[in-house]
């Protein structure tokens, strides 16, 4: 849903995975239209890079 979500309207994406600081930036960028396929990728890493980071500490938790 949050790749979703950083298609449509990559601003929100970045506040969902809690990056205000980017999230206001990415808005910056977004609202150029030039700027929004740029903002829409970053925000696509971004939240890819945040499901991967969970998904390490998670493995890193169960380990013990």
């Amino acid at each position: 849903m949050r790749t979703f979500i950083a298609i449509i309207l990559p601003f929100i994406a970045f506040f969902t995975i809690g990056r205000p600081i980017a999230g206001i930036i990415c808005l910056i960028l977004q609202v150029t239209l030039i700027g929004w396929l740029p903002a829409a990728i970053w925000a696509v890493f971004a939240v890819r890079e945040h499901k991967r980071e969970k998904a390490f500490e998670r493995q890193l938790s169960s380990r013990g």
